[in-house]
């Protein structure tokens, strides 16, 4: 019989998703466009940019066809302005994601994924762009800096594992990761205690990843499991406190009931000796 599956995606499944990621390249050799189930890539044209999957990417980068160019967020001084958002602008909230996405009208001006100009209005059509992960430009080069993305963490480091070379200052953006996953996840698990624990609150998650999410679940439904058994183990010590005071006070009545006949009885004898 097979085993239950954990609840939600594990580690190893968000990161098979995140591998689905657009990140955008500089082809070192020609290549036709090929065919996939998520549409056909773009031809690569040395040395003009082309935008494919992280999966692909990285296969192109192994064999020595193309260079990956970081995304703005993983620059040094892009991911230190956010460590600053997190420890001293705001050490209580995440750092905000990045904003909606837009693309031009052809007018000149520019317009969030997802809406259409009818007659000089614009109007959400919802059947052509997909608002989420991993269909998001966030992390191609014209997502702005300074924000994380979904993918972040899982992100960073599969291109610092296989494409060192293509991040600038890569030992720095190293450290600088590994500073905000700690600082992320102690912020994580506090706000879940907290909440957990009957804190009044409720944990914000807005900014954070689906890593940390994932590395994070197993905490949360223990701190979860732990408040469910102190609270039943209470219910049950006030259960049992409560039937042990029934049963005293109905002796204590049954004591104080037989002590009254007894009394009567002796004064009806003294009367009749009497």
């Amino acid at each position: 019989m097979a085993l239950p599956l954990p609840p939600g995606l594990v580690p190893t499944e968000v990161a098979f998703l995140c591998e689905m990621e657009m990140v955008t390249i500089v082809p070192r050799q020609r290549l036709e466009s090929i065919p996939l189930l998520s549409g056909s890539t773009p031809a690569l044209r040395p040395p003009r940019r082309a935008e494919l999957p992280l999966w692909l990417a990285l296969l192109l980068k192994k064999q020595r066809r193309a260079n990956i160019l970081a995304p703005p967020w993983l620059h040094p001084s892009s991911l230190q302005d956010i460590l600053q958002h997190e420890t001293k602008t705001d050490p209580e909230a995440f750092s905000p994601p990045p904003p909606a996405a837009m693309r031009s009208d052809g007018r000149g001006g520019a317009r969030p994924y997802g809406q259409s100009i009818t007659g000089g209005t614009a109007e959400t059509s919802s059947s052509n762009i997909a608002l989420s992960p991993p269909f998001l430009p966030s992390n191609t080069q014209a997502a702005p800096g300074g924000y994380l993305p979904y993918h972040w963490l899982e992100l960073g480091e599969a291109l610092l594992a296989h494409a060192a070379d293509d991040v600038p200052a890569a030992a720095e953006v190293r450290g600088l990761l590994r500073d905000l996953q700690e600082v992320r996840a102690a912020k994580l698990r506090a706000g879940a205690a907290t909440a957990l624990s009957g804190g009044g609150g409720v944990v914000g998650l807005r900014g954070v990843g689906a890593m940390e999410l994932a590395e994070s679940r197993g905490f949360v439904l223990g701190v979860v499991d732990g408040v469910r058994r102190l609270g039943a183990s209470a219910e049950a010590s006030r259960r049992e406190e409560e039937e042990e005071g029934d049963e005293e006070g109905s002796e204590d009545g049954g004591r104080r009931g037989g002590r009254g006949g007894a009394g009567g009885g002796y004064n009806s004898d003294e009367e009749m000796e009497l």
